[in-house]
């Protein structure tokens, strides 16, 4: 295992397991959350199961790193474990659900001490139908869910869902809002500002697979019929070929600008008239949230979990949501143009914001001995 800074002085607090740190984010909560203990004095760490990525740089360097360096996710099972015997973290953290899958199969098989914290990122309901295996994971999430020591959901509905279908117990469920960073990201997002035309921009961030929805999302666009509009779609994955191909097929190429992956996607929220969320299942999607600390309002799918919830907190019109076809095409029509020259007063309501996520996130902490 490759240790990427200084050894541990004194016990680590807190370890956090993600898959690699290219893209997610599962990766972007992680990190915000490890950056806000940093700065209240954890002593804290990151295991990488696979490798690192680009969003390394965001981390603090007084984070300690650990690559595993697994071949695969699926080779990585003996690794965490010779790296959780090493390391003995007092609290150990995982957030997406076949890491937490491993992670208590580890908890059950070998019983160490370390207590098991884990992160549901998405409705089981609507998330689970469209994984690889999904009879399969299922059965892992109820078996093994409810021996978690801990187990964090970002919405009501969540909640509710663990209860009924992994029967995980009320008392090990706490709710937690995705933190954050809205100081950092507004000064990303103002770093510069991007030729943009006097045009509607609309704009959408994420993976492009499946889940995401892109696919029905240029349909619309296409539907709308506003020769005096762009999308922006910012973003790589297995499905870029094919949106490229559908856009050039749906005669809007032109219109429509893919990006790919940038590890500063602010500065195209800055430019961009309204964000819009076309997943076909989601958790708390950060991207969205992330646009309303840039001053951009959403437009959503009803599928898109919890940033239904955000309505009742956030001002009139900073979130919709609405069914995918002719209603999001008519929210579409609505959305005015603005203009790109300033960063326009943040959206996000307060319990999304750092400081207040992290200061909960302790209370918890100082819990475990």
């Amino acid at each position: 295992m490759q240790n990427d800074n200084i050894q541990i002085k004194r016990p680590l607090k807190f370890l956090v397991i993600l898959p690699d740190l290219k893209s997610g984010g599962a990766q972007r909560v992680s990190i915000n959350l490890l950056n806000g203990l940093v700065d209240r004095g954890f002593c804290v760490g990151l295991v990488s199961l696979v490798e690192a990525g680009p969003l390394k740089k965001f981390l603090l360097n007084t984070v300690k790193i650990y690559i595993v360096g697994a071949r695969s996710l699926r080779w990585s099972l003996f690794s965490l474990n010779k790296a959780l015997k090493r390391l003995r973290p007092i609290v150990v953290f995982s957030t997406l659900g076949y890491v937490n899958i491993a992670l208590l199969t580890l908890k059950v098989l070998f019983k160490f001490k370390s207590r098991v914290w884990i992160r549901e990122a998405n409705l089981p309901s609507l998330s689970l139908p469209n994984s690889r295996f999904p009879n399969l994971m299922h059965l892992a999430c109820k078996v093994l869910y409810r021996h978690a020591d801990l187990v964090i959901c970002s919405s009501v509905r969540m909640q509710n869902e663990l209860i009924n279908q992994f029967r995980v117990p009320l008392l090990k469920i706490r709710f937690l809002a995705n933190p954050i960073d809205e100081v950092a990201i507004r000064k990303y997002a103002d770093l510069k500002t991007l030729p943009h035309n006097l045009c509607r921009r609309f704009v959408a961030v994420g993976r492009l697979n499946q889940q995401k929805g892109f696919d029905r999302l240029l349909k619309m666009f296409f539907e709308l019929d506003d020769l005096n509009s762009e999308l922006v779609i910012v973003g790589n994955g297995p499905m870029d070929y094919l949106l490229r191909l559908q856009a050039k097929e749906l005669g809007i190429a032109t219109r429509v600008i893919f990006v790919g992956f940038t590890d500063n996607p602010w500065i195209w929220l800055r430019i961009s008239d309204v964000f819009l969320l076309s997943s076909r299942w989601e958790g708390m999607p950060n991207a969205a949230l992330e646009a309303l600390a840039c001053g951009v309002p959403v437009i959503a799918t009803p599928e898109s979990g919890g940033i239904a919830e955000v309505i009742t907190f956030s001002a009139p019109g900073a979130v919709q949501v609405v069914e995918i076809g002719k209603p999001y095409i008519e929210a579409m029509q609505k959305v005015r143009y603005r203009s790109k020259d300033i960063l326009p007063p943040s959206l996000l309501p307060p319990q999304y914001r750092l400081e207040f996520v992290v200061d909960t996130f302790v209370s918890w902490l100082n819990e475990v001995e």
